[in-house]
């Protein structure tokens, strides 16, 4: 069976949201707590205080006058918080995310709950010290047999309250096979273009509402800061993201889901998104279109519905290839959208050649794991594991 969450929108009675907001402000605060505690202890004494030390913290914290109020709330979002923190370091020492930002109280908030504190029964969801179930907006059917491990509550900053269901589904289930194998080239005017010659245009989102988003935001600016109106224009320009973001992964998703069913392969470049948004010129655009999460979602449904998915280099010169000879160009600007190949006279569209290499070269990975480049790097299978050097 398959790991998967089920999101949903509720609507909180006052007792609960009271309850909730208490419990996401102790998370928080325990939160900020620890990290300042792990950043002190680091710079002052050069030790690394791990999850053990910041628990049995916890635990001190709890009997000082002055924060009392931690047991009104239940313990286990507090001990889920340090193991989130924990996690984040771990990442950040093997240097895949930076290093972990203090919560704020604008940005929302969320608490997760174990088995141990909720209670899951007859299709509805009791959280700890909570009278009432929660009112939940179903949107879609859990199925029937699945117990939930884990329930993630969450507050986003403009307002609004989901909760998120974590299952062991069985209904997650291979796709049956197409015999058809696709290479995608991502871009910014076509959101991705296909080896079968199919451009997805870009929906810009960001754009869509950028007029609004900024007139909410230059009101937002004339606000006194701590003021009642202040906290009420940002509210407005939260709901105006909140809007963006949600049409963006509607769109991402309904492509994703499309893609997996009609294609057996399917191969796309391995961008480094963190460098190319350092292009002040291109980085809204880039970060509108979203790249990161449309790979994401692209791994994670091949993974359920046992499609291939094959990452290529992102050195291999796939716009600067010419897909009938193989002779590789030496330079191609950004605003060149068709070229000819200069040794057998073909004439490319970029993107659409540019799908069509990337395509070719998965299949080379696929059938047989070949080096696609002179220079030894290779493209690997999504969830292949790296090879760590000797020493």
């Amino acid at each position: 069976m398959t790991e998967r969450a089920y999101r949903f929108r509720f609507y909180p009675t006052t007792e609960q949201e009271n309850l909730l907001r208490r419990t996401m402000g102790c998370v928080r605060l325990v939160y900020n707590k620890a990290l300042a505690a792990r950043t002190a202890g680091w710079y002052e004494r050069q030790e690394r205080i791990g999850y053990p030390e910041t628990s049995s913290s916890l635990t001190e914290w709890k009997k000082q006058e002055d924060l009392d109020f931690l047991n009104e709330v239940s313990c286990v979002p507090l001990q889920q918080t340090l193991r989130h923190l924990n996690t984040a370091f771990t990442n950040f020492w093997a240097k895949r995310a930076k290093y972990p930002n203090f919560k704020k109280k604008r940005n929302g908030g969320n608490a997760e709950f174990t088995r141990s504190a909720f209670k899951w029964r007859d299709g509805q969801l009791w959280l700890a010290k909570c009278k009432e179930p929660l009112n939940i907006v179903w949107s879609r059917y859990i199925p029937n047999d699945c117990k939930p491990s884990r329930v993630t509550v969450k507050l986003d900053p403009s307002g609004r309250w989901f909760v998120s269901i974590l299952v062991n589904d069985p209904t997650v289930q291979p796709l049956p096979k197409t015999g058809k194998k696709v290479g995608i080239d991502a871009g910014i005017t076509s959101l991705i273009t296909t080896s079968d010659g199919e451009k997805v245009t870009n929906p810009r989102h960001f754009n869509r509402l950028y007029k609004k988003l900024r007139k909410v935001q230059k009101a937002l600016s004339r606000k006194t800061k701590g003021s009642n109106n202040r906290d009420k224009a940002r509210l407005q320009v939260a709901k105006i993201h909140a809007q963006i973001k949600d049409s963006r992964t509607d769109f991402l998703h309904k492509l994703t889901t499309k893609l997996v069913r009609e294609n057996d392969l399917i191969a796309i470049e391995d961008l480094a998104i963190r460098n190319m948004v350092k292009n002040r010129k291109l980085a809204r655009s880039i970060s509108d279109a979203s790249w990161g999460e449309f790979n994401r979602q692209l791994e994670y449904k091949c993974q359920w519905y046992g499609k291939e998915l094959i990452k290529i280099d992102r050195f291999f010169p796939s716009s600067k290839r010419c897909g009938n000879c193989g002779n590789t160009i030496d330079k191609l600007p950004l605003k060149i959208r068709e070229w000819e190949c200069p040794k057998c006279g073909m004439n490319h569209d970029r993107d659409i050649n540019a799908s069509k290499n990337i395509l070719a070269a998965g299949l080379a990975v696929s059938v047989c794991g070949a080096t696609i480049r002179p220079e030894q790097r290779k493209s690997v299978k999504a969830g292949a594991k790296k090879q760590k050097p000797f020493g």
